[in-house]
């Protein structure tokens, strides 16, 4: 059994932003409007935080990605009261909309700050609602939403590795963060895969993980 994870080389990242406006895309988001930005209800499933390296007065600014981390042992699932936020045999945390209440117990359990709260129903341009991805769900007012690592790309992979009669390859099921980043500071795959690049990087000595000592076990790794 697979457990994905990601890899993201701080090095690497330029803070461009093309991974949140491909997360966006890719997965529906509503667009922020001016009301709700002013009111903090903008919702991003990929957010750029700057990150402090070093000591004053040697120090840098970087820009870091912040996503659901996809716990291993996740705080999130163990909170909610109607079993909306499950994590599955494969390590990605999911998120069941209709059973959703709204309660936000895990919003709060959540250390991390990634999971967001539908204030409003969700509008697009005009223009845009032609490009909504079919394979993801428009989430309604009044539920909570997150990174899935595009759980649908897995399942399409998987259907024509199926059709094909053949095992699921290495590198066929990417997120649209990771197939969308121009620096290629964004690595995936599975950590239980020995010789799987992801599993490598993961070990290197540049490798660390936010708030690793609350004990959530995040499969998402950063390299300083």
């Amino acid at each position: 059994m697979p457990k994905w994870g990601m890899v993201i080389d701080l090095d690497k990242c330029s803070a461009c932003q093309a991974c949140v406006t491909a997360c966006h895309l890719e997965n529906n988001v509503a667009l922020p409007t001016a009301a709700s930005a002013s009111k903090s209800r903008s919702i991003y499933w990929i957010q750029m935080l700057p990150m402090k390296e070093g000591r004053y007065p040697h120090f840098k600014m970087k820009m870091i990605p912040v996503l659901c981390f996809h716990c291993e042992h996740p705080p999130c699932t163990k909170v909610c009261p109607v079993k909306a936020t499950y994590q599955n045999p494969e390590g990605i945390v999911g998120q069941i909309y209709r059973r959703c209440i709204g309660c936000r117990y895990c919003t709060t359990a959540c250390p991390y700050t990634v999971r967001h709260f539908n204030w409003s129903e969700p509008e697009w341009p005009k223009e845009m609602v032609p490009s909504l991805n079919p394979d993801v769900s428009c989430r309604m007012k009044g539920v909570v939403e997150k990174c899935t690592f595009c759980h649908h790309r897995l399942q399409k992979a998987r259907e024509q590795a199926k059709m094909e009669n053949r095992e699921l390859k290495p590198g066929e099921y990417l997120p649209a963060c990771v197939e969308a980043c121009p620096g290629q500071a964004m690595y995936f795959g599975d950590l239980e895969d020995e010789t799987s690049e992801v599993t490598k990087l993961s070990r290197e000595p540049r490798a660390f993980k936010l708030l690793e000592d609350l004990g959530t076990e995040p499969k998402v790794i950063y390299l300083g």
